[in-house]
């Protein structure tokens, strides 16, 4: 993950500045694409990231009402048809229309590579991003293949989801990236402290947040794949005991508040740029611990399920943009 980019950006004269020599083409006939402005790219690259959200919360769907075989190979859903027919019911239904969504999340990706492309401003890094990007996409369409081939193998399960995080991480560094508005300034009190030390301090707190964040997240795949949600009823899961599980998850939680509550100490003591993302990342854990607290107590209901999956897609990227906004600070003033 990258955060170097040039300054004219953000904070430069247009922002919506954009190639003017270009003879009329394909993209010229396609309102937005023909001179990309750097709100309409910043706004393909959120749609990205929604859409990576979004297939997140539909695939924990597929999981937890026991759809997961419901189209039983593929890339067709059964060996006679691309489409589920009737026997298969409501859950040949759900695992048809995921896939379906994946084809949506393929359009947003082209798009979204496409405006970045084109943009004017666009750094060497950011082509790199987002084709990177629109290329995993496809991928975690095949592992999700090999997890139906292989019945629901859960470490296969837990592989595909966490792709999924990877991509989501990756779509926040593009809309950070590609964001129009400046940078948050440092403060003028900051020349009275020993700049150097402070600001590597905060750049390590926001990393190994960001690495205990991932580790949070896996071992909640390895509670998963130890619980009830298979994806199907007759699917093995991964032998280890559901409650030891849970426990080693929740101890990484554990950890995780308490690297948040220095993360937030660090930024209001010396008035860091940081100190909203640390806040919303700290309501952030607040809200998907308390979900995960009620959803062990109550017997893993769908509603919470789901959106448990949904609140660890949004505490990834709590994570990450706090990694961004500490390591741009530090390397503007490097810099400067």
């Amino acid at each position: 993950m990258t955060t170097s980019q040039t300054s004219a950006r953000p904070g430069g004269a247009d922002p919506g500045a954009h190639d003017g020599g270009e003879a009329p083409g394909f993209w010229q006939r396609i309102p937005g694409f023909g001179r990309p402005t750097a709100r309409f790219v910043h706004r393909w690259a959120i749609a990205l990231l929604i859409s990576n959200v979004g297939i997140v919360a539909t695939g924990g769907a597929v999981r937890v009402t026991a759809s997961g075989l419901g189209c039983p190979t593929w890339p067709r859903c059964t060996d006679e048809s691309f489409v589920p027919h009737g026997e298969l019911g409501i859950h040949g239904a759900i695992e048809f229309g995921n896939r379906l969504l994946t084809w949506v999340l393929i359009v947003i990706a082209i798009a979204a590579w496409v405006a970045v492309l084109r943009y004017a401003n666009s750094t060497r890094s950011d082509k790199w991003l987002v084709t990177l990007i629109a290329l995993g996409i496809p991928l975690q369409g095949v592992i999700g293949g090999i997890t139906v081939l292989t019945d629901l193998n859960p470490w296969v399960v837990a592989l595909h989801f966490l792709l999924s995080m990877i991509l989501v991480s990756a779509a926040t560094v593009l809309v950070y990236r590609m964001r129009p508005y400046p940078t948050p300034s440092e403060p003028a009190a900051e020349a009275e402290i020993p700049a150097a030390a402070i600001r590597r301090l905060g750049v390590y707190l926001a990393w190994l947040i960001y690495l205990v964040t991932w580790v949070t997240i896996y071992l909640g795949t390895v509670v998963t794949g130890s619980g009830p949600h298979a994806g199907d009823a007759d699917v093995p899961r991964n032998g280890l005991d559901p409650d030891n599980a849970t426990q080693l998850h929740a101890d990484a939680v554990f950890v995780l508040v308490g690297l948040e509550i220095a993360a937030l100490v660090y930024a209001r003591v010396f008035a860091r740029p940081q100190q909203r993302s640390a806040i919303v990342f700290a309501l952030l854990i607040l809200l998907q611990g308390l979900i995960g607290f009620v959803q062990f107590f109550t017997g893993l209901p769908i509603a919470l399920v789901i959106a448990h999956m949904f609140g660890s897609a949004l505490l990834l990227i709590g994570a990450t943009w706090q990694v961004l906004v500490a390591t741009e600070t530090d390397r503007s003033r490097v810099d400067a």
